[in-house]
C-alpha cells in the first residue's frame, strides 16, 4: 500500500514540473527516467557495500554519476548541461543491461530550467531503491496521473476494472499471458499479482516453486507500437521485480513477425482510433477490415490456444455496427469464442473521456459447451461516473463476478453432450456483506442487470447484434396496447449544418445536443419538435415548443402518420426509452438510429388516449416542478440563542 511519504514525494516532483512541463504524460517521463537514473546509483552503491564492484558508473561514464550531479558547488547550468548529457549517452553505457538501455532509448531532457531541475533532483533524491511493493506501488501511482488521451487513442485503464476483468477471466501459474496493446502493463502485473495470490498457504506464504515463478515471469508478455508506453511498462514491471520483462515495441496490427505466436490468455484494452483512412493491415486477418477496433478482436482469436480465454475492453460499436465487418465479427465471436458481455457504465473513463464501452469475455472451452451467452450490465463501478470519480458505497463489479464464475462452473458441471440451456437455472448466489453497499446480481433473467440469451435468438435475423438490452422481454415491451414497430409511428432525422457565424439574430431558435446554441431566420422542422441528441449528449430527448433550427448533433423526430400519433405522447415515451443507454463509439459517444430501430418498439393506443396520457402526465409534472420551486425558494432560519454553547 502506498504510503503518505511516498505519495507526497510523487506529488511533489510533478508539482515542480507542472510549470514548464504541462502534459502529465511528459511529467510522468521526467520522473520515471530520473528515478531509474537515481536507482543506478543506488544499487552501484549496495554492491560496493557487499563487497562488489561499481557497473553502472564506471569508466569514462563515473562522470554521470547521480552523486556528482547534487555535489555542493555544481552550478546550475553546468547541473542541467550534465544531466542532460548523460540521460542522452546512457544507451552507449557498456556497464547497463539491455533492459536499462531500452529505458533510456530515445530519452531527454524537455527542458532548460537550471532553478527547476535542481528541486526536482533534489525531490527524487528522496527515493531510494528498493524491490518492495512500496515502490511498485508508488509508480502505479505515478502512472495513475495519466489522465490524457494519446495520439493512437489511448485511455489508461483504471485498476479497479483491470482487476474485474483479471478476476474473471482468471489466469494460472503455467499458462502464458499476453497483452498486445500493453500500455503502461497494468493488465500484465494485475494477473502477476493475481496468480502469486492464488499461490499462497493458509499463512499467507507462497506455495510456487523457484522453477514455477521463474517460468510465470517469462509467460507474461507484452507489445505496444509507442516506446514511451514501452518505456513505462519496462520500469513498471521492473518495480515489480522482474528483472528482464518481455515488453516489445511492436505494431500488433501490421507487423507479422509475431504472428505465429499464441497465448493461452490474452487481456487489453487496445487504443480504438484508426487513422484517416484506417489501418493498412497484412493479409492473415478473418475480417477484412481497416477498423482497429475490428482488428484488434480479431486478433485475440487468431491467438488464442485451442483451449484460451481473453478479457477485452471494446467500443459500443463493436456491439451493433451494421458493417459487414462487424458483423462478421460477431458472427465469429458469437459461434465459437463469446461467453460473456459485460456492459459498462459511460463514465469509466473520465475525466478524460465519456466513452460506452463493454468488456467481451472469450473462453473457447466454454463456447463450445454452451449455446447461450450471458449479458451484464454494470450500473455502477464503485466511483461517481462524473470528473471527479470520487468513491461512492454502490458497486456492482463484485456480484457481477460472482455471477460469472457461477455461470462458469455451470456450464462445466454438465456434460459436453449437453448444452447449457438445457439447465433450468442457475443456483442462488451469495453475496459476502462488506462494508459497502454492494446490489445482488441475480441470476434469474427478470432481473435488470443480467441476462442469459441463447445463441440462436442472437444469430435470428443476421447481424449479431450485442445489445443487451434488445433481447431483455421484460422490457418497456410489456404493454396493454399494441406494440409497433419504432419506424412505422417514427422516424430520426438528421439535423442540418450550421456555422457559429450563420446562427444569425433570428426568430427560430437553433437546437443542439445541449440544448439552444442561437437564433435562426428559417427553421427546419414546425413545433411542437422533438429533438433527440446524437453526439455528445447523445439520447437526451427535449420538447421545442416552437418552430425549430435542429443542427446536425441531434435528429429531429419525424411522424410516420400524424393521425396516429400525438407528438407530446412520443416525447414522454421516447423520454421513458432510455436511449441514452444505446450510445457508444471511440472519441465522443453517439446514438446510432439503426441500432434504436432494433432495439426499441412504441406502445400506441387510439389518439384520444394519448392525449389522455399526456394531459395527466404533465398535470403531475407540474405538480412535480412547483413542488422544486418551493424547495429553491425556501431558506429556513433558525434564531440562534446567544448563550448557546458553540461545538
Amino acid at each position: 500500500m502506498l504510503d503518505i511519504d511516498t505519495r507526497r514525494r510523487i506529488d511533489s516532483a510533478r508539482d515542480t514540473l507542472v510549470g514548464i512541463v504541462p502534459d502529465p504524460k511528459g511529467q510522468v517521463e521526467q520522473i520515471t527516467i530520473a528515478l531509474i537514473y537515481k536507482f543506478m546509483e543506488d544499487m552501484d552503491n549496495q554492491a560496493e557495500e557487499f563487497g562488489g564492484k561499481r557497473k553502472f558508473f564506471t569508466g569514462d561514464f563515473a562522470r554521470y554519476s547521480w552523486s556528482k550531479l547534487l555535489r555542493s558547488g555544481l552550478g546550475g547550468h553546468e547541473t542541467l548541461n550534465l544531466y542532460a548529457e548523460g540521460i542522452l549517452k546512457m544507451p552507449e553505457n557498456p556497464g547497463i543491461p539491455p533492459l536499462f538501455r531500452n529505458i533510456f532509448k530515445n530519452a531527454y531532457l524537455s527542458y532548460r530550467n537550471p532553478e527547476t531541475l535542481k528541486m526536482f533532483l533534489k525531490i527524487i533524491d528522496e527515493f531510494d531503491y528498493d524491490h518492495s511493493e512500496k515502490l511498485g506501488d508508488a509508480f502505479e501511482y505515478l502512472l495513475s496521473c495519466l489522465s490524457s488521451q494519446g495520439d493512437a487513442g489511448q485511455f489508461r485503464t483504471p485498476r479497479h476494472i483491470i482487476d474485474f476483468i483479471v478476476q474473471i477471466v482468471d489466469p494460472k501459474k503455467d499458462e502464458t499471458i499476453l497483452d498486445p496493446a500493453c500500455g503502461t502493463a497494468g493488465f500484465l502485473i494485475s494477473a502477476y499479482k493475481h496468480i502469486l495470490s492464488a499461490n499462497k498457504d493458509s499463512k499467507g506464504n507462497s506455495t510456487l516453486t523457484p522453477e514455477e515463478q521463474g517460468r510465470l515471469i517469462k509467460n507474461l508478455v507484452g507489445y505496444d507500437i509507442s516506446h514511451d508506453m514501452v518505456r513505462l511498462s519496462l520500469v513498471n514491471m521492473y518495480l515489480h521485480g522482474f528483472t528482464n520483462p518481455r515488453i516489445e515495441e511492436y505494431d500488433t496490427l501490421t507487423s507479422m513477425e509475431r504472428w505465429n505466436e499464441h497465448a493461452d490468455v490474452i487481456l487489453a484494452n487496445p487504443p480504438f482510433m484508426s487513422p484517416k483512412g484506417g489501418i493498412r493491415p497484412h493479409n492473415r486477418f478473418s475480417v477484412q477490415s481497416k477498423r482497429s477496433e475490428v482488428l484488434f478482436v480479431d486478433y485475440m482469436t487468431e491467438h488464442l490456444t485451442p483451449t484460451g480465454r481473453t478479457g477485452i475492453i471494446v467500443p459500443e460499436g463493436i456491439i451493433f455496427q451494421s458493417q459487414n465487418a462487424y458483423k462478421q465479427l460477431r458472427k465469429m465471436l458469437v459461434e465459437n469464442y463469446l461467453v460473456a458481455l459485460v456492459s459498462l457504465p459511460a463514465g469509466v473513463f473520465q475525466p478524460y473521456s465519456g466513452v460506452k464501452t463493454s468488456i467481451l469475455i472469450f473462453d473457447r472451452t466454454l463456447a463450445k459447451r454452451s449455446d447461450s451467452v450471458a449479458f451484464l450490465k454494470i450500473e455502477n463501478d464503485g466511483y461517481s461516473l462524473g470528473a471527479q470519480r470520487r468513491e461512492i458505497d454502490k458497486n456492482d463489479l463484485p456480484a457481477a463476478a460472482e455471477f460469472l464464475r457461477t455461470w462458469f462452473r455451470s456450464i462445466l458441471s454438465i456434460p459436453s453432450t449437453k448444452s447449457i440451456s438445457s439447465i433450468p437455472s442457475i443456483p442462488s448466489i451469495p453475496v459476502t456483506p462488506s462494508t459497502k453497499s454492494i446490489p445482488s446480481i441475480s441470476s434469474n433473467p427478470s432481473i435488470p442487470n443480467s441476462l442469459i440469451v441463447e445463441k440462436e435468438k442472437i444469430a435470428a435475423n443476421g447481424d449479431y447484434n450485442l445489445s443487451g438490452e434488445r433481447y431483455r422481454e421484460n422490457h418497456i415491451r410489456r404493454s396493454v396496447f399494441p406494440l409497433r414497430q419504432f419506424e412505422d409511428v417514427c422516424t430520426l432525422e438528421y439535423g442540418s449544418s450550421l456555422t457559429k457565424e450563420n446562427r444569425i439574430d433570428g426568430e427560430f431558435p437553433v437546437v443542439g445536443s445541449n440544448g439552444i446554441t442561437g437564433y435562426h431566420n428559417s427553421y427546419i422542422v414546425e413545433g411542437p419538435a422533438i429533438v433527440v441528441g446524437r453526439k455528445g449528449s447523445a439520447g437526451a430527448v427535449a420538447l421545442i415548443e416552437q418552430n425549430c433550427f435542429p443542427i446536425d448533433t441531434t435528429y429531429y423526430v419525424k411522424q410516420t402518420n400524424t393521425n396516429q400519433s400525438d407528438i407530446r405522447f412520443l416525447y414522454w415515451i421516447l423520454k421513458s426509452l432510455g436511449l441514452s443507454e444505446l450510445r457508444g463509439g471511440a472519441g465522443i459517444p453517439g446514438l446510432n438510429r439503426t441500432e434504436v430501430y432494433q432495439t426499441h418498439q412504441i406502445p400506441l393506443p387510439s389518439l384520444e388516449i394519448q392525449k389522455e396520457i399526456v394531459t395527466e402526465i404533465e398535470g403531475y409534472q407540474k405538480v412535480i416542478d412547483g413542488a422544486r420551486a418551493v424547495l429553491d425558494n425556501y431558506h429556513p432560519h433558525i434564531q440562534i440563542d446567544p448563550e448557546w454553547q458553540m461545538v
